[in-house]
């Protein structure tokens, strides 16, 4: 039996409310309908008939993973069984083109792992009961929390490689797993500082000449290719994916232990992270003792942004495991230590983003989001203090792009660069971000309309071979923009990008249809967080029906409703869901009284009446 509290008071629903449910209907309609132009009956993508190297399935993958979500936010039933018809087309067919095996990659970094199987995160959001996402869960797991295909290095709790999956760890890579981005990398700064006749800190390396790529590779396989990488931390968020499906401790074990293990790294290392860790886990083994200098580390590609992102998903998917805010302590100490090195110029605070053989380069205002990240977690002042250190003019307007790599230390992907504009807005600073954020989603949603029915983006006449990397294209093009809804619904910033699961303060159930996602016609707006509790709206936009929503605290159940009052009525809850039963028409201001992470996350619904089927026993052959 679930409390339930009754909104009876009517009110002319507010602009946010209209906006909200007016971008649902357009997120349905166009997700379809790109769906229906990019990819066949089967889920497959029109698209090339080969594609070489160790780069792909979690582009295609990027450009549909925002459909479950929109189905757990309250999107209609259509748009999840178009995504799981399409996540198994793509996945059919990069096995084809060889980038998969076994339904998982078999063999790339965990910065492009994760980014392509939020898909899979999202999914379980969506419908925790398909047995076939359990099980996957499960298969893709174990990849790496056991020693089934050598990725895993229990003794010395490591990742033996930054380069993993399905098929173990790439100890060797070869010139044909690099050949779809050559001419990308041209761009970035060059990977190793003693590339003969090259500028080691210039933005430019030319991938493209054979010399020089040789150069590269051979610098690869000596120091790169073997050992373990900060960026391996985004698979704690596979491990908890399959906890919160199955509730086996070895997931949750797995977690805090490898999250535990770059502790002890940092510490050896006098309270930096490295970013090389040998296969004797040894610090900079393959790399002149130096903690720096490993792949996505703190000098290349991206610098600093590459180690606090899964700094920041170990230590948050570890509170949400334990409840314990200490677990934050190790993406704190970074933020920290490189503001600690900050220093004034042109009137404004820059910290380094790099580190090369001479020390700390690539001076840059320090990013919010990290902090916000944390301060979702813990609500701790601290936490926010960090996110304020970089807060500045740049995040008084809303970014309607899709990336923000070059404009400081962080970055963005994928039409989500608005947390540190969302967190101004949930501290009481702007008060009319809400009609914003709605208003330049519309317009961004009809902006991606305009450009994926353009006759330049046809798939069935361009030509998909005029440059390696429209690989690109789904995720350039996607309409499916879901950043507004996942913050004023949810009252959370996004997830991060390159592998977070989204967290947040609540999600919402439709009682009637006992599904995940707001009923029809109903919006909500969390327009407040703090130790205290959690505050917010709902409104019934539909003058005709009533309607009935469930409200879950906690992304995962995690939290406590203590009490709920909606006007002069309190009621006592004691457990993680509370039912409001809204007239037609009706508004309702509500707050909530929170006993933060006292249940185990899950992603169990208010409608489990029964346990879900076992597991496959998958067959030894």
């Amino acid at each position: 039996m679930i409390p339930t509290l009754t909104a009876e008071t009517r009110a002319a629903p507010p602009d946010w409310a209209l906006l909200q449910r007016h971008l649902f209907d357009v997120l349905d309609a166009a997700a379809l309908e790109f769906a229906d132009r990019y990819a066949r009956p089967d889920g497959t993508l029109h698209w090339r008939d080969e594609w070489p190297g160790m780069d792909g399935s979690d582009d295609p993958y990027e450009g549909f993973m925002n459909f479950p979500l929109l189905y757990a936010l309250g999107g209609s039933r259509a748009v999840l069984d178009r995504a799981r018809v399409i996540w198994d087309g793509i996945t059919w067919q990069w096995t084809e083109y060889g980038q998969i095996h076994d339904e998982f990659d078999a063999y790339y970094d965990w910065m492009h792992h994760g980014e392509g199987y939020l898909f899979q995160y999202f999914l379980g959001l969506a419908d925790p009961s398909s047995l076939k996402e359990r099980g996957r869960a499960v298969n893709f797991a174990t990849l790496y929390t056991t020693d089934r295909v050598g990725n895993w290095d229990a003794e010395r709790r490591l990742i033996r490689s930054p380069i993993t999956g399905s098929r173990g760890p790439r100890f060797h890579q070869t010139a044909e797993d690099w050949c779809t981005h050559r001419e990308i990398l041209d761009n970035y700064l060059p990977p190793f500082e003693d590339l003969p006749g090259i500028d080691p800190y210039a933005m430019k390396c030319n991938w493209s000449d054979d010399a020089v790529y040789d150069q590269i590779l051979t610098r690869i396989n000596a120091r790169q290719a073997r050992g373990d990488v900060p960026l391996n931390l985004a698979a704690t968020s596979m491990a908890l994916h399959a906890y919160l499906h199955t509730g086996e401790a070895s997931f949750r074990d797995w977690a805090l232990d490898y999250t535990a293990a770059w502790t002890d790294r940092t510490a050896e290392s006098g309270g930096i992270t490295p970013d090389n860790i040998g296969l004797s886990g040894q610090i900079g083994e393959y790399n002149d003792g130096k903690w720096w200098g490993g792949y996505y580390g703190w000098r290349w590609p991206h610098g600093a942004f590459s180690i606090l992102e899964p700094l920041c998903i170990a230590a948050t998917n570890a509170v949400l495991l334990t409840g314990d805010t200490s677990h934050l302590a190790l993406p704190r100490s970074q933020l920290d230590h490189l503001w600690s090195l900050r220093r004034e110029e042109g009137g404004k605070t820059l910290v380094p983003n790099r580190h090369y053989d001479a020390g700390w380069r690539d001076w840059r205002e320090m990013h919010p989001m990290y902090g916000v990240y944390l301060w979702m977690m813990s609500l701790a002042e601290e936490d926010a203090e960090r996110a304020e250190r970089g807060l500045s003019e740049v995040f008084d307007t809303i970014d309607t792009g899709f990336s923000g790599y070059a404009k400081n230390i962080g970055g963005h992907m994928g039409f989500n660069g608005n947390t540190a504009q969302w967190f101004a807005f949930i501290r009481g600073r702007d008060p009319g971000y809400p009609v914003r954020r709605l208003q330049t989603t519309l317009e961004s949603v009809a902006a991606q309309i305009a450009r994926y029915r353009a006759d330049e983006n046809d798939p069935l006449t361009m030509d998909h071979y005029r440059e390696s990397m429209t690989i690109h294209m789904w995720q350039d093009l996607t309409p499916v923009l879901c950043e507004a809804l996942v913050q004023l619904t949810m009252g959370a910033p996004m997830h991060v990008y390159h592998g977070g699961l989204q967290h947040a303060s609540i999600r919402w159930f439709d009682a009637t249809a006992r599904r995940p996602g707001l009923p029809p016609g109903v919006a909500a707006l969390v327009h407040g967080i703090d130790a205290d509790g959690i505050s917010l709206t709902l409104v019934n936009t539909d003058p005709a029906h009533p309607a009935r929503a469930i409200l879950q605290a906690g992304a995962f159940g995690e939290h406590e409703i203590t009490h709920a009052a909606l006007g002069e009525a309190t009621q006592t809850v004691g457990g993680p869901h509370l039912a409001i039963d809204l007239a037609p028409g009706a508004l309702a201001g509500l707050h909530l009284t929170l006993r933060r992470f006292a249940h185990r996350p899950s992603y169990a619904t208010p409608f489990d009446d029964m346990p879900p089927p076992a597991l496959l026993r998958p067959r030894d052959t």
